[in-house]
């Protein structure tokens, strides 16, 4: 369904952003703006600002911004009719039916079909496995003792044996090779036709934490090779937005998150009762996923398998979800590989009792490191101790260094004050602020920042003069015939500069929420939401104010006239340029 600007305006203004988003951020007024945690990254002071006059959010951090629509677009993945649906519904109105015309179903939004074509597949894959077609599939499920409710929950299916049964079914359902070819289902040769990404395997659909199907994985039912094949990448899918078993967990009541490494991992912990467990769709664990869990809890367990693979990869994981500001814990499995083997061979009690005792992340990577070295032998036993050391020596906070201080003297038996010297020896060489600081970027991306700061400042007298613009209309009545539209020649800027004094010059005010329903790339309203957001850092004295105004106004006006010259070879729009430029030393524009 495609709506006019009116009702799309209609919908945005009957949404209050303040009471939208604190509805998923807790929110403090601070002047005439509300303040909270940004919910897009990772930070322990408040630099998330909610603008009730502007109608529109901005994170000073992150640099994340927009309007009620973006922000659901954001936070909850919808596409924009998706967006606008929700909001026309949370404020009792009613969107008017109408048929679409050809066009309209030509422009239809291509995630909503694709949302149809993958609901559509889960639901055949569902079908199979309960069909004679399946029985191989679902023996395979019940030999590792999954019952037919959590079969259902999951919606756990079979791709068939042949290779084209999928693209067959969907072909018949009157999707396109190239609706097809984009939906990571089927794979499309000239030559040799339409091939399923999936068959002879059981399937997992992959849901997004609003139960929208939008991916699948696949499992082998004996040694082939994968074990396990997942979908690429498409608009719906970005597997470090999204975690398996995250639309059931986001609404567990346990205080933590399970993340686990594997699909069978989380349907086995599901069924057993712990409905707070997670895992990351075939790929390494990144920081979007670290902050993606910040959502919706504060602490974090880490179930990955005991084998020397499963330990490095909770290695890696440590770092990455702390820097999320979480705490985490490992959970210790031996003598088995994974959940699914412990909770069958030990039961539910016992990994409810392992899951209470979970190894801190820190006393984890000193057992690790304790492992690589002989304790019995005073040569490996020094080893050890430097390396405990060095890690000690990489926290910060000095009450939190000295508790683990004290808890790995008493757990490998080290003398505390030994010990303790040998931490502030790291802490002063430098070691530990090299290890904080190895990700400082290199000279050629320095260059390359430097580079951009200067460019960035070239642009500043645009947005800084847009943004006073936007903070005190009145600017637009005092610059009239001086500054226009076409002076704000960076072109992200001269957007929103045609739009600002069109809206200006029709309604006699400024509404930044409104102007944003006009910019449909995500990146394009994060800058728009930062020039509308931008500090002004100026004087309260009238003739300071009277100076910076002008200063910004002839920074503006001659970098403009620059622009003219430069693209002109004529002789007499040379002159008048010129002259012009010369007149700005005569401007005077008084508040």
């Amino acid at each position: 369904m495609i709506y006019g600007e009116e009702i799309i305006e209609e919908v945005r203004s009957r949404n209050d952003i303040v009471d939208l988003i604190s509805t998923y951020v807790p929110l403090k007024k601070k002047g005439s703006s509300y303040f909270g945690l940004c919910p897009f990254h990772n930070e322990k002071s408040p630099s998330f600002s909610v603008s009730r006059d502007k109608q529109m959010y901005y994170c000073f951090g992150c640099g994340a911004g927009g309007n009620v629509f973006t922000f659901l677009m954001e936070y909850e993945n919808f596409s924009f009719p998706e967006a606008l649906k929700y909001l026309a519904e949370r404020a009792g109105m009613e969107l008017p039916e109408e048929e679409l015309n050809e066009e309209a179903k030509r422009t239809m939004d291509a995630k909503a079909r694709l949302r149809e074509m993958n609901k559509l597949s889960a639901n055949y894959f569902y079908y199979l496995l309960h069909s004679k077609r399946g029985q191989k599939g679902l023996a395979y499920l019940k030999n590792r003792g999954i019952t037919d409710e959590t079969i259902k929950r999951f919606g756990l299916g079979y791709a068939d044996i042949y290779n084209d049964d999928l693209y067959r079914f969907l072909k018949s359902k009157g999707y396109s090779d190239e609706e097809l070819k984009d939906s990571a289902l089927v794979t499309i040769d000239e030559r040799r036709g339409g091939s399923d990404k999936f068959w002879n395997r059981v399937m997992f659909p992959i849901m997004d934490v609003n139960n929208r199907v939008i991916g699948f994985g696949g499992r082998v039912m004996g040694d082939g090779s994968p074990k396990y094949l997942n979908s690429k990448e498409t608009t719906l899918f970005d597997k470090s937005r999204n975690l398996y078993g995250l639309n059931f967990a986001r609404s567990s009541r346990k205080k933590e998150i399970i993340l686990c490494e594997g699909y069978m991992d989380v349907i086995s912990m599901h069924q057993a009762g712990f409905t707070n467990a997670v895992a990351a769709l075939g790929t390494a664990f990144t920081s979007g996923h670290g902050t993606l869990l910040k959502r919706y809890t504060e602490n974090v367990i880490l179930s990955f398998d005991s084998d020397e693979a499963g330990q490095r990869a909770i290695l890696r994981a440590i770092p990455i979800l702390k820097e999320a500001g979480l705490t985490v814990r490992v959970l210790n499995l031996k003598p088995y590989k994974d959940p699914d083997e412990f909770i069958k061979g030990l039961g539910r009690e016992a990994l409810e009792e392992r899951i209470s005792h979970a190894t801190s992340s820190f006393m984890f990577q000193i057992q690790v490191a304790a492992g690589r070295y002989d304790q019995n032998d005073p040569e490996e036993k020094t080893k050890f101790q430097h390396e405990a050391a060095k890690l000690l020596s990489t926290i910060e906070e000095r009450l939190e260094r000295k508790n683990y201080i004290d808890a790995v003297s008493r757990e490998y038996y080290i003398d505390a004050k030994d010990l303790e010297e040998l931490v502030n020896y790291y802490g002063t060489s430098g070691y530990a602020t090299a290890q904080r600081q190895q990700n400082t970027p290199r000279q050629p991306e320095r260059r390359l920042q430097q580079s951009e700061a200067k460019e960035e400042k070239r642009k500043q007298p645009q947005k800084l003069l847009l943004t006073w613009m936007v903070n005190e209309p009145q600017l637009f009545e005092k610059l009239d015939g001086i500054i226009g539209p076409d002076d704000f020649y960076e072109q992200i800027y001269h957007g929103a500069a045609l739009l600002l004094f069109k809206q200006y010059a029709e309604e006699g005010a400024v509404i930044p929420g409104k102007i944003l329903n006009q910019y449909t790339d995500l990146e394009d309203q994060k800058k728009i939401a930062e020039l509308f957001n931008t500090t002004l850092k100026i004087s309260p004295s009238p003739e300071d104010r009277d100076k910076a105004l002008n200063d910004i106004v002839r920074r503006v006006k001659e970098d403009s006239i620059e622009q003219q010259m430069n693209a002109t070879n004529d002789i007499l729009k040379w002159q008048d340029l010129i002259r012009e430029k010369a007149n700005l030393a005569k401007l005077h524009i008084s508040l």
